[in-house]
């Protein structure tokens, strides 16, 4: 690939056309927002520039809403040897251009598993997209040739080819992605009215849950309505355990033993099969879940401690698999949970005592 047209210079057209530029393709920006291409092109994305003639790859970062008409234009203005989108939903904006009598075979869906809570070309990155899975949706009419360009861009973009049907792919988005969205909302907006007291309350468990939650309405409101049955199914099958949850809590409340006993049973039925769901979900680099030990300190709000101590655990020879944060309410300090392999716990917390940290049990 040599050349590229990305249109769209939101966050994952903005990182896409960072990565591309970072390994020698000429990349072309369009955005019906000039200011945004603009900030993307002054980012090192790309130039305004129009192209003399047709690129090799039109990369597609609308909207769900408007990839159908967007592609279908490329398509026919001859604008690229071949067109993708990275849209999160794959079903319904194939079915739009089979419906527009658009030439499918220069075309394929796909979609970057890949995000943040921002938007835009302001928070987009070159990195995006390494070691993350892009998912690739062909059809029986898709050309060799343009599944191979696609295959190029998730290469040079350094992330993890998947092949799915279209329709596969948007059913399991809205299970991994965008049901867990709306969930993340809902707990936040209890937080919307709570009294203030209770949020000071707020600790690493509440920040994980709502952290989704921040992300632009505007942009889910484009997602969702592009989803909307598959999601609705997964929330269906959410809303029934909420049922079930809820009666097994009131159960809990009951003065009658046997109905308190049905509801601990409820309970731990639910909290199992949650345990169960969380061991599927993949671990580093694809791989199975792995089970850390946690070594909790004590660290100060000052510049250079984080610094500080990944180099004491680096002089310790081990590796931090996983980290988190939770600040504490009202003071300049707060803990830092380092995440490692089992075995290296016991070393890793006798080198941090020896250079001077509050280790926390």
């Amino acid at each position: 690939m040599r050349t590229a047209l990305v249109i769209g210079t939101g966050l994952i057209g903005t990182s896409a056309a960072l990565a591309l530029a970072g390994r020698g393709v000429h990349v072309h920006l369009a955005d019906h927002d000039a200011d945004q291409a603009r900030t993307a092109a002054a980012l090192g994305a790309g130039t305004q520039e129009e192209p003399d003639g047709p690129v090799d790859l039109a990369i597609v970062a609308v909207p769900p809403a408007y990839v159908a008409r967007t592609v279908a234009d490329v398509l026919r203005r001859g604008t690229a040897r071949a067109a993708l989108d990275v849209a999160s939903v794959k079903g319904g904006p194939r079915r739009e251009l089979e419906a527009l009598g658009c030439d499918l075979t220069r075309y394929i869906g796909t979609h970057p598993m890949s995000g943040r809570e921002r938007s835009g070309p302001l928070a987009a990155t070159a990195d995006l997209f390494e070691g993350r899975p892009w998912v690739l949706t062909p059809g029986q009419d898709t050309d060799t040739e343009v599944l191979n360009l696609a295959l190029e861009l998730v290469a040079l973009c350094r992330a993890v080819p998947v092949v799915m049907d279209a329709d596969a792919h948007d059913r399991a988005v809205a299970l991994v992605s965008h049901t867990p969205h709306l969930l993340s909302s809902m707990v936040a907006a209890r937080l919307k009215d709570a009294d203030e007291t209770a949020v000071r309350l707020c600790g690493q468990g509440i920040r994980d849950v709502t952290r989704i939650a921040a992300s632009d309405p505007a942009m889910w409101i484009d997602i969702l309505s592009a989803n909307p049955g598959p999601v609705a199914d997964v929330l269906a099958a959410v809303a029934a355990d909420l049922d079930e949850t809820v009666r097994a809590l009131r159960g809990l409340q009951s003065a009658d033993e046997s109905k308190r006993g049905d509801g601990a049973s409820g309970i731990e039925d639910v909290l199992r099969r949650g345990n169960a769901g969380r061991e599927r979900v993949p671990g580093k680099h694809g791989a199975a879940s792995a089970v850390y030990e946690t070594v909790s300190v004590l660290i100060g709000d000052q510049p250079g401690e984080l610094a500080r101590i990944f180099a004491d655990a680096g002089r310790a020879g081990v590796n931090i698999e996983d980290v988190r944060i939770e600040h504490a309410t009202g003071q300049q300090a707060g803990l830092i949970q380092l995440m490692v392999e089992p075995a290296a716990a016991p070393g890793l917390t006798a080198a941090l005592r020896e250079r001077g940290w509050s280790i926390r049990q």
